[in-house]
């Protein structure tokens, strides 16, 4: 029995859009985390204002944490400034990536940790990021933090 031609053409066709599509996946996932380290470099050095340019500039962000539900951006930048108002409050983050899962084309999901080592001594806790793709760029949606504390 002969395979015919457009049979070999449409394996191959196929196998070229998976690969292509889980190109794109790791490209995407490696952005977002490379975001978010780049978040943790930008609080290290004290720059709260660098910190938040992975966050969408939005009446529409969400951070939720231990007081609830904080909307927008600039809202959110105010309350980091009032909990961390100098270096010593700031401390040293790291952060800990405990799972990325790209739920559709524009929307991931990040599940991690975070830790303060400052002289008040530690705090941490976890945290869920959904990014979105807004005109092209990955930016945090919504925040919802909690401290193991």
């Amino acid at each position: 029995m002969t395979v015919p031609k457009f049979f070999y053409l449409s394996i191959s066709i196929f196998f070229l859009a998976i690969t292509t599509s889980f190109s794109q996946e790791n490209k995407d996932i490696a952005t977002v985390k490379a975001l978010l380290f780049r978040q943790q470099a930008d609080w290290n050095k004290g720059a709260i204002d660098d910190f938040m340019n992975g966050y969408w500039e939005s009446d529409k962000l969400k951070f939720v944490g231990a007081t609830g539900i904080t909307y927008g951006y600039e809202a959110t930048l105010k309350n980091y400034h009032k909990r961390y108002p100098d270096r010593a409050t700031m401390g040293q983050l790291t952060f800990g990536v405990k799972s990325v899962e790209k739920l559709s084309r524009k929307v991931i999901m990040l599940v991690g940790t975070w830790d303060l080592d400052r002289e008040s001594g530690p705090i941490g806790g976890y945290f869920t990021l959904m990014f979105k793709k807004i005109k092209g760029k990955w930016v945090i949606i919504s925040d919802h933090t909690s401290s193991r504390d």
